[in-house]
Formats: C-alpha cells, structure tokens, sequence
C-alpha cells in the first residue's frame, strides 16, 4: 500500500481514539495526524487519506476542522482516495447526525480524489443527516454515546471495504 494517512480533529479525546484505533487495524505504517498540529499541504504527501471528525452541537463542525478544510481544499488532491468518518450523537442530535463528514465531503467532492466508503443508513437510528447521498452515509458514521457496542464491527465491515481500493 502506498503511503497512507489518516487526518482527524477532535476535542475530547473520541475521535482521536478512533483514528488510532483504524491505524492499529490497518497497520501497514499509516501515519495518525491531528489537524490542529499540522499544515493541510501534508496531505499531499499521501495517496490513501482518511479524514476523520466529530460533529458538535447541531451540525457543527469539530474546531480544529475550521481552520484545516479551507487550506486542504486549496491543494491538489487529484489521484488520491479518500475516505471519511465521523462521530456524532444520533440520540441527542438526530436531526444532525454525523454532519460534520458532510460538510467535509462537500468541499472535497469536486477536487480530483476519489472518495470512498460508503455505509448503508441500515442499522442506525437518526432524523436526518447532511452525510447521506443517495441513500448512504458518504463515509463511516460512529456514535461513541449510544451504540459503542457496534463501533469494532462497523470499523471492521468498513475496512474491508476501503483497504482493497486503496492503492
């Protein structure tokens, strides 16, 4: 596998947890890198990249993210794959969950890479969410307050998926 990242914001802890436990999975040398610390052109470094965030009250965007997405949206990131996850609340937020990987998927949908990882809404209970196209979450959505029981098997199932279209 060619040089793989996965990029993720987060402000207690969750998200980054996830992201290392994808990295564990995968192995394979996959960089874990925190959007707060480092500069969006190191993304062009990597040809696998996963993005990963939380979502934070009702369909905002984890902090880091505001600041990161604009800059990575700049560079080129024709030829790479792509793939997202997200947490959220679907208890306490249902009418916005897991919106913060929609939002990061509307400003990179148009740049050149080639997303994947799409997840069937089957199995989660939710009102609505700005990650949902065509019938599918346009990446993983996890929720860590409700349904940490499933979180393993998801990150598995989507692996499965995304590792074999990573070049």
């Amino acid at each position: 596998m060619e040089k793989s990242a996965i990029f993720f914001g987060s402000n207690g802890g969750a998200t980054e947890s996830i992201a290392n436990q994808i990295a564990k999975k995968i192995g394979n040398g996959i960089e874990v890198l925190n959007v707060a610390n480092v500069d969006a052109a190191d993304a062009e470094k990597y040809t696998n990249i996963i993005l990963g965030t939380s979502t934070w009250g009702i369909g905002d965007l984890q902090d880091d993210w505001e600041g990161f997405l604009p800059n990575l949206i700049k560079i080129d990131l024709s030829g790479k794959t792509i793939a997202l996850f997200g947490l959220g609340d679907a208890s306490s937020y249902g009418d916005s969950f897991v919106d913060g990987i929609g939002t990061i998927y509307e400003e990179i949908k148009d740049k050149g890479c080639t997303l994947v990882g799409q997840v069937e809404t089957d199995g989660y209970s939710f009102e609505d969410s700005k990650a949902v196209y065509d019938g599918k979450f346009i990446g993983l959505p996890l929720d860590e307050d409700n349904e940490s029981d499933q979180t393993e098997s998801r990150i598995d199932n989507w692996l499965e998926q995304i590792i074999p279209l990573f070049k």
